[in-house]
């Protein structure tokens, strides 16, 4: 059954409009007509089925025949990580972590990162197909901080990936379930400076493995390692 976003939704509709990005897919790409059943989510554990009963392809209008609700899984997974120069490959990694179960992606400027701006609405698209095609209940919670000091600000504990020498644990022997973001810097690492202030901050250094990764890599992987062993 197809499956549609509408944020908005609630468990007392009874009616709702699709966007109109979602009602043009819905009644030009699949050709639903009046009639034909759809599931609709908001993202926040509720889950719909219900029929079309207009098929514009502006204002598709849906009524609601069934409403049920999956509560949240208290396990999170917090990578926070630099924005790459390509956004091709930052892109990448939020659609895999998102279909992984990641539950919320911090994206930080660094002092090395060579990206300085960015603009999320293409990444918010991206996460939410990737919600769609995986059939997650939850969307993932996308924040953007502007340095590490700001994150730091709302954040006391977690584990940082960096490239310098000196004692690092594995994120197995470290890795909480809950209020530990995993820090992955950017093409350049981070400076000394940004370690020791992470340091300072009480989060944990750790080994992501002997080979160098990308950023894109290492967030991927990071996120990877803390569902094994969220699972095992």
């Amino acid at each position: 059954m197809h499956l549609f976003y509408i944020p908005e939704i609630t468990s007392n509709s009874k009616e709702v409009k699709l966007s109109e990005e979602e009602s043009k897919h819905a009644c030009r790409v699949l050709r639903l007509k009046i009639g034909n059943e759809i599931a609709l989510f908001n993202g926040k554990g509720d889950l719909f089925l219900g029929e079309i009963i207009e098929d514009h392809p502006k204002h598709c209008l849906i009524s609601i025949k069934k409403h049920t609700f999956e509560e949240a899984n208290k396990n999170e997974i917090h990578i926070a990580i630099a924005p790459t120069k390509n956004m091709d490959r930052i892109e990448w990694f939020a659609e895999k972590v998102t279909e992984l179960g990641i539950t919320e992606i911090s994206l930080f400027f660094g002092k090395n990162s060579e990206r300085k701006q960015i603009k999320t609405e293409r990444i918010e698209k991206i996460i939410i197909s990737a919600m769609k095609q995986s059939q997650r209940k939850y969307l993932p919670k996308l924040n953007v901080f502007s340095s590490l000091e700001e994150f730091f600000k709302l954040h006391k504990s977690g584990a940082i990936a960096h490239c310098f020498e000196g004692e690092k644990i594995s994120l197995k022997s470290s890795f909480k379930t809950q209020n530990y973001p995993i820090l992955i810097g950017p093409e350049g690492d981070f400076t000394q400076e940004e370690v020791n202030l992470a340091l300072k901050n009480g989060f944990n250094p750790i080994s992501l493995g002997e080979n160098r990764l990308r950023t894109e890599t290492a967030g991927l992987y990071a996120c990877t390692l803390a569902k094994s062993i969220i699972e095992s």
